[in-house]
């Protein structure tokens, strides 16, 4: 089972600390994403399925599953730096800096099992398991220079033997540069070595060393014949004599020299599965690489600093930037490329004519000769989709299909194409708007205007539709307190008319809806109707009713004020306009015209005056005038007159 792991790398000038041992403590599990203020190191466990990342900003190792929750914690590593798993899965090895030990916890409950003093000025740093050893990297106290240390679990500690032994990296295998390290559990008891001095760029190394004897041998080494660059990562290559340094540049090493054989696209850090496939940081992406391979499979948008493997290759755990730190994701897929796949329909068409869809699929990864796509068509006789012919990709990617669509309106046509072992599937889908035939609908009654309460017919008439044949009919009074109301919905009759009855009470507005079908496209029709105010005058005081000619007259003693009550329906704010008039030689002159308020109860109460005079003739009327009376609900609405007479 392969364990991988790599370490963002810190400036080692930040690295000189040194603090007293501090007591560790487990944490409970928790379903929350694994979040880390600055990576340290994440190694994955297969067999457990359990990803551990290290967390140096608040000292602690988080567990998480393979979905990237967090299920376990432990903190107060004093300066964790990187981590390691041991082969058999049972043991995690962290790196402490700044308490300079190796940490040995159970895998399974984080639970500290043995502490390995180092002594180093710096380190211990980057720490990997092969042949039986944690090994790890680190800067010795008398020279300052950078080399390898080594821990062997089986050393008893009653024995008196140390179990970490120091300077271990043989001559040539670049002594006096801090490595960073990488293993393959394919290849046991290899490890390769490689780094850059940190306060000079000119001391490079890199090596392959055998680790599985009493002492390291250097298996292969850099002679410096060709320039290897500033080394901020190094990862030996599953199944080949090979070492990616950066991500980028792969080098073979056989009879104890390196060559370089290619490059992949600009990296920074990388990781290797087990099969091979290589996992590139490359600025804000993860990009997965076949070995060899210029083109990625595929790549996420991912801004990562550190990640490691599945040991199955089934997915990538990536420590993404995020608010507060970085996030462990859990990249799926990588081993398949993500397809592009276009559709284009037109942006119009005729019903029951033919129409061309056409588009493409593309990817990294070529697809097999015959690839086929499957077609849907949605619209409004089929909701749900009807499957058309599949349709063949040309060997460029494209492909195009006609069609006649039986139905207008919205028609969405959907490709799709299933995935493979070596793709993903996608979809891609275009709209086209079809025409449909214009209906006839129709509304009577339009501008009509009606006395207060009258009980209207309204009727719709719906002309020839396809399969729909039903109305909506709705009642909007004027007024922001009624709202619009649907009145009714059903099927027109055999005449194509359906009715209602209205009690226009005020202003208006009747639509009729037709939604449409597969054919005929909705339409809506309004008419607006019209409905006067209800309107009564009672007059009081007066001593008796008499006629003046043929006019029926209120009759007044000369002193007597007349009190003219209006009642009127009733709306917030609405007000009543008391016209009065005068008789004079045989005509009528207007007097007077002034507004006044309804009550809540409709009512208004006018005192008219006493002339002081006999002979005098008057009339009054009460009237809604449409705006002016406060309010636009209803129509302008005159109440009729009131004829008064004065006597002595």
């Amino acid at each position: 089972m392969r364990r991988r792991s790599i370490s963002t790398a810190t400036a080692l000038a930040v690295l000189f600390s040194s603090a007293a041992l501090s007591v560790v403590t487990a944490g409970s599990a928790s379903a929350a994403g694994a979040i880390v203020g600055s990576p340290a190191g994440i190694v994955v466990d297969g067999a457990a399925k359990r990803v551990f990342v290290g967390d140096d900003t608040n000292d602690r190792i988080i567990a998480a599953d393979y979905n990237g929750n967090r299920v376990d914690s432990v903190s107060g590593i004093d300066g964790i730096f990187d981590l390691a798993l041991s082969d058999d899965g049972t043991t995690l090895y962290a790196a402490a800096r700044v308490s300079h030990e190796i940490v040995a916890l159970d895998a399974a409950t984080l639970d500290i099992k043995a502490r390995y003093p180092v002594a180093a000025s710096i380190g211990p740093l980057y720490v990997e398991f092969t042949g039986g050893k944690a090994w790890f990297s680190y800067e010795g106290l008398a020279d300052g220079n950078g080399n390898l240390g080594s821990v062997d679990p089986s050393v008893d500690p009653a024995s008196g033997t140390d179990a970490v032994a120091l300077g271990q990296l043989p001559d040539g295998a670049g002594a006096g540069i801090t490595p960073y390290l990488d293993t393959d559990p394919s290849a046991p008891g290899l490890l390769a070595v490689g780094g850059t001095d940190f306060s000079d760029a000119s001391k490079t190394a890199m090596a392959v060393v055998d680790v599985s004897g009493a002492a390291p041998q250097v298996t292969a080494r850099h002679s410096g014949d060709y320039p290897l660059g500033y080394i901020d990562d190094v990862d030996l290559v599953p199944g080949a004599p090979q070492v990616l340094l950066d991500g980028t540049t792969r080098h073979d090493y056989a009879d104890g020299k390196f060559t370089a054989t290619g490059t992949y696209p600009t990296g920074q850090k990388a990781d290797i599965a087990p099969n091979g496939l290589i996992a590139q940081i490359s600025d804000s992406n993860v990009a997965v690489y076949r070995p060899g391979a210029t083109k990625p499979i595929r790549t996420y948008a991912a801004d990562s600093s550190t990640l490691a493997w599945a040991p199955d290759a089934s997915r990538i755990f990536a420590l993404v930037s995020s608010p507060g730190g970085y996030t462990l994701k859990a990249l799926t897929d990588p081993a398949r490329s993500v397809p592009v796949l276009t559709a284009n329909a037109p942006a119009t068409a005729t019903r029951a004519k033919k129409l061309t869809v056409t588009g493409k699929l593309t990817a990294t990864v070529p697809f097999p000769a015959g690839t086929k796509l499957a077609v849907t068509r949605t619209d409004l006789d089929s909701p749900n989709g009807k499957a058309l012919p599949a349709v063949t990709v040309k060997t460029d990617g494209t492909y195009s299909f006609t069609d006649t669509p039986p139905a207008g309106g919205t028609v969405t046509y959907k490709v799709a194409y299933a995935g493979d072992a070596e793709h993903i599937a996608a979809t891609a889908s275009d709209k086209v708007t079809v025409s449909r035939a214009k209906p006839t609908l129709t509304l009577n009654k339009n501008g009509k205007v009606y006395n207060y309460g009258t009980d209207v017919a309204f009727t719709a008439h719906l002309g020839s539709t396809y399969k729909n044949r039903s109305v909506e009919i709705w009642a909007n009074p004027f007024g922001s307190d009624k709202p619009n109301k649907l009145v009714k919905s059903g099927k027109v009759n055999s005449s194509g008319n359906i009715g209602v009855w209205v009690d226009m009470t005020r202003d208006t507005e009747i639509t009729a809806v037709f939604k449409g079908d597969a054919r005929y496209a909705p339409r809506t029709v309004k008419v607006t109707a019209f409905a006067r105010v209800k309107i009564s005058t009672a007059v009081s005081k007066h001593y008796k009713t008499a006629k003046i000619g043929s006019q029926s007259y209120y009759w007044f003693h000369k002193n007597t004020d007349p009190l003219l009550t209006t009642t009127m329906s009733y709306y917030p704010g609405r007000m009543q306009r008391f016209d009065l008039q005068y008789y004079y030689l045989g005509t009528w002159y207007s007097l007077d015209s002034e507004y006044f308020a309804l009550a809540s109860n409709g009512k208004s109460a006018v005192s008219l005056g006493a002339p002081g005079e006999s002979g005098i003739r008057v009339r009054m009327r009460s009237t809604y005038v449409n705006s002016s009376s406060g309010d636009t609900v209803n129509s302008t609405t005159y109440g009729a007159w009131k004829y008064l007479y004065f006597s002595n």
